[in-house]
């Protein structure tokens, strides 16, 4: 026979476990979550109590089909990735959902794991190596191209030498712009080889040049905001190059927006400290965190892995290198960036090592 401390143990392990755990009864009500729950999807219990599955599935941006299902077929199921939306931001959650009988009513317990950290951390060690091969691969072709374009290009120059008719001259320069294009790119696919010498510079004055510089041919529907942390201190950088990579992702944000203008298309650049980060593997204490948010329609879902591979981009006209080249630069500077994306909600991530 269970004492009445012993019959009280499942709820205080529910009350005292790590991992969110919520009830909601047949009339799709949460009548019960654990501190775990308050804490990953930050609202108080009392704030919770008062919604149902179709006001927390729209607060929180996901579909509740499979939930109100399981009150159907008195089953279970588990979905590994699941996106809410918290405070604005998309976390990424594994979720369980359980039927169970209670007194001749039902309820289905839910079970909520953050696997945001887990994901980003195997899917930065699977796309740094991707993009390693992709760049070797691209650069390698860039070399041999590289070589036999200044030979065609001379080779143009000596003919136009030669040549009395002053029309024959025009498609000499034709191969001549054309090589000259041709070269043009393959610098860029090889990319920024050297890091630059580096002082110490304010990060805002950076972001403070790009922004201006976006603004001159902004559409007027596009607006940007600034929410700038002045705390940050001076980060050693070579500023032409950051200032460089910010522009990159700035302009594709730029793109995104104008390819879908609506009332309240926005950019907002946001600066903060990052407490206890590892950038490259290595743990940080303090970094520098800027991110650069958009409202746009997202990043498509077969272009999210492979979004800083050289070459890879979702528009027509786009040559698919600024946001490799960006990223190629602020690892330069032994930072990080990543992308989280969604419909109406695109994040560029950066964080880059404070040396106080």
């Amino acid at each position: 026979m269970l004492s009445k401390e012993e019959k009280a143990l499942p709820l205080a392990l529910l009350e005292e476990a790590n991992t969110a755990f919520a009830v909601i009864n047949a009339e799709l009500k949460l009548v019960y979550a654990n501190p775990a729950s308050e804490f990953l999807l930050s609202q108080s219990t009392q704030r919770l109590y008062q919604l149902n599955l179709k006001q927390l599935a729209k607060y929180y941006h996901f579909n509740p089909s499979n939930i109100e299902k399981v009150f159907v077929d008195r089953n279970s199921f588990t979905e590994n990735e699941v996106t809410l939306k918290i405070d604005g931001n998309p976390i990424l959650i594994a979720i369980s959902a359980t039927h169970m009988s209670f007194k001749k009513a039902d309820y289905v317990i839910l079970e909520m794991r953050c696997i945001e950290q887990q994901r980003k951390f195997s899917q930065v060690h699977y796309q740094d190596h991707q993009q390693k091969v992709a760049k070797d691969l691209v650069r390698g072709l860039a070399h041999e191209i590289k070589n036999p374009l200044g030979g065609l290009r001379g080779a143009a120059q000596l003919l136009e030498n030669e040549l009395a008719d002053p029309e024959l001259k025009e498609f000499t320069q034709i191969i001549i712009e054309q090589a000259d294009r041709l070269s043009s790119l393959v610098n860029r696919l090889l990319g920024p080889q050297k890091p630059g010498i580096r002082a110490p510079h304010n990060i805002h004055l950076v972001l403070e040049k790009v922004r201006k510089l976006v603004c001159l041919n902004l559409p007027d529907a596009i607006e940007i905001k600034v929410d700038y942390d002045p705390s940050i201190p001076d980060i050693e950088m070579q500023p032409d190059q950051l200032q460089q990579a910010f522009l990159n992702i700035m302009q594709n944000a730029v793109q995104a927006l104008s390819s879908n203008i609506h009332q309240k298309s926005q950019i907002t650049i946001k600066t903060r400290t990052a407490h206890q980060v590892t950038i490259n593997g290595l743990p940080l204490k303090l970094a520098a965190e800027i991110r650069i948010i958009d409202n746009g329609p997202g990043i498509p879902d077969n272009l999210k892995d492979t979004l800083f591979y050289p070459m890879v981009t979702g528009r027509s006209d786009g040559t698919g290198l600024g946001l490799s080249i960006a990223q190629e630069l602020i690892k330069q500077h032994h930072g990080r960036i990543e992308c989280q994306s969604i419909a109406g909600h695109t994040e560029f991530l950066i964080y880059l090592p404070m040396n106080i």
